[in-house]
């Protein structure tokens, strides 16, 4: 692999970046002298504030600005949260890896550290998915369950500052941003099931790189896996989508 400086799409928050820095380190252990340029990308889900999750979720709601610059040449590939990917990308395009994931629970940050099961009867919880509020409902009835967006500073910010007693957010998040000590509870899989890519990273590219295909084939998960695995995460993932109609 030659000297070549890759650029880079991402979106502009602090995670977002280190997102980038660990696709870089598990890159670099295959390609020491692999060089990137960091283009940061506004996308139309960090400007919208007000658009709660649930409503677009499996949407480019937070892909859209970079997939185009993608298209666009303006960028090599792209690396986003998995979660965050669209359910059907657009077309040029393809994913070039999926890297394993470093956490895949829920994360529950509340006043006091208190665990779920210590919160108050009540207990007024923010958080943005569809999963996570109606398997919280369904865990405990009486929580008081309040839409919130944000990054993940902002979000601990409510807890800090509001009247909320507690946020639910991916561990992952915190995890890589140094922010771990803020975990009050890793929450039980069985309490609060995650999406099926949570913690994991995508690197996204066009079609037509296949030298950016072969390249990132060494971090990529899905080679690791047999049939079999590949199978029944397909059957976990459309699983999860149905639950988000509970």
């Amino acid at each position: 692999m030659g000297k070549k400086i890759f650029k880079i799409g991402t979106r502009t928050s602090p995670l977002a970046l280190k997102q980038v820095d660990e696709v870089l380190r598990l890159l670099h252990k295959f390609y020491p002298d692999i060089k990137a340029d960091i283009i940061r990308i506004d996308t139309y889900g960090d400007k919208d504030k007000v658009t709660p999750i649930s409503d677009i979720e499996g949407t480019d709601f937070f892909t859209r600005e970079i997939e185009d610059s993608l298209l666009n040449s303006r960028i090599d590939f792209a690396v986003h949260s998995a979660k965050d990917m669209p359910d059907a990308l657009p077309g040029g395009l393809r994913i070039a890896a999926i890297t394993e994931s470093i956490d895949p629970h829920d994360a529950l940050v509340s006043k006091k550290g208190l665990r779920l099961d210590e919160l108050p009867h009540g207990a007024a919880i923010g958080t943005s998915s569809a999963r996570r509020k109606a398997q919280l409902k369904a865990y405990r009835g009486d929580f008081s369950i309040v839409d919130i967006r944000g990054n993940i500073e902002e979000r601990l910010k409510l807890v800090d500052e509001t009247d909320l007693d507690a946020i639910v957010i991916a561990a992952c998040g915190l995890i890589r941003l140094g922010l771990d000590s803020r975990i009050s509870q890793r929450i039980p899989l069985e309490i609060l099931r995650p999406h099926p890519l949570q913690g994991s990273l995508v690197v996204e590219t066009r079609n037509d790189r296949s030298d950016l295909i072969e390249l990132f084939s060494n971090i990529d998960s899905r080679r690791k896996k047999d049939t079999f695995q590949a199978e029944q995460e397909t059957l976990s993932r459309l699983d999860w989508k149905a639950s988000l109609d509970l």
